[in-house]
């Protein structure tokens, strides 16, 4: 019997720090595995710093982490990367540039390894940027329209940091939304999750808010 997809997290940003319990919830049901940080988004912003506060997160929950320096294309069609991807357990996409995170995943060795490791029953996490190219369609940061994303989870689309939009920022977006397409707003230091089952929850220190063609929804319509 083939394995089952792993559980997905969507982080609305401002990842690894003090309301992002969902962390613990986490690593406690995928057993406790070292978590696999990729800080691809962060390249141009010191990835090494966003290492270091994941470390320190999962350190303070008795749990262990370590980073794989997936910055630029060439990185991601590693083989010995890739590999490492595909064995672990729980792999976490941080902060930084959407834009950047798609170019150098997209098609790749170490995407693909990723998705493998998914259905093999593997964690999968992204926060801000890791959460965005997650989905397909992917919110382009650009204006707020609506581009490509890597699609481990499709026909849904997330705005993170949501908390910070303005009323016009956020109904600009909703308005350019394909018929449909729920658009999920997620709070700072708020995640929703995805179990294996396909049932979505909200958890953290925010709101979710979820919306198709313009209008609230709940979470049930969710892919």
């Amino acid at each position: 019997m083939a394995a089952a997809e792993g559980p997905l997290l969507l982080v609305g940003g401002a990842e690894w720090r003090r309301g992002c319990d969902f962390d613990a919830q986490a690593l406690e049901a995928a057993g406790r595995p070292e978590v696999l940080i990729l800080p691809t988004a962060a390249a141009y912003e010191h990835p090494e710093r966003a290492v270091a506060t994941a470390v320190a997160w999962f350190e303070s929950m008795g749990g262990r982490a370590r980073g794989l320096d997936v910055l630029a294309r060439p990185d991601a069609e590693d083989l010995d990367k890739a590999a490492t991807v595909r064995q672990a357990r729980f792999i976490y996409l941080g902060g930084g540039s959407p834009l950047h995170l798609r170019s150098v995943l997209k098609d790749s060795a170490v995407w693909n390894a990723l998705v493998e490791a998914w259905h093999d029953g593997a964690t999968v996490a992204g926060s801000s940027a890791g959460a965005m190219v997650l989905t397909d369609p992917m919110v382009d940061p650009r204006g707020g329209a609506f581009t490509l994303g890597l699609g481990l989870c499709e026909q849904v689309a997330v705005v993170p940091h949501f908390d910070h939009w303005s009323h016009d920022k956020a109904r600009r977006t909703l308005d350019l939304a394909p018929a449909g397409l729920p658009v999920v707003g997620i709070a700072e230091r708020t995640a929703v999750v995805r179990d294996p089952s396909g049932s979505w929850t909200a958890s953290g220190a925010g709101v979710v808010s979820v919306f198709v063609d313009g209008v609230a929804a709940g979470l049930e319509v969710l892919p």
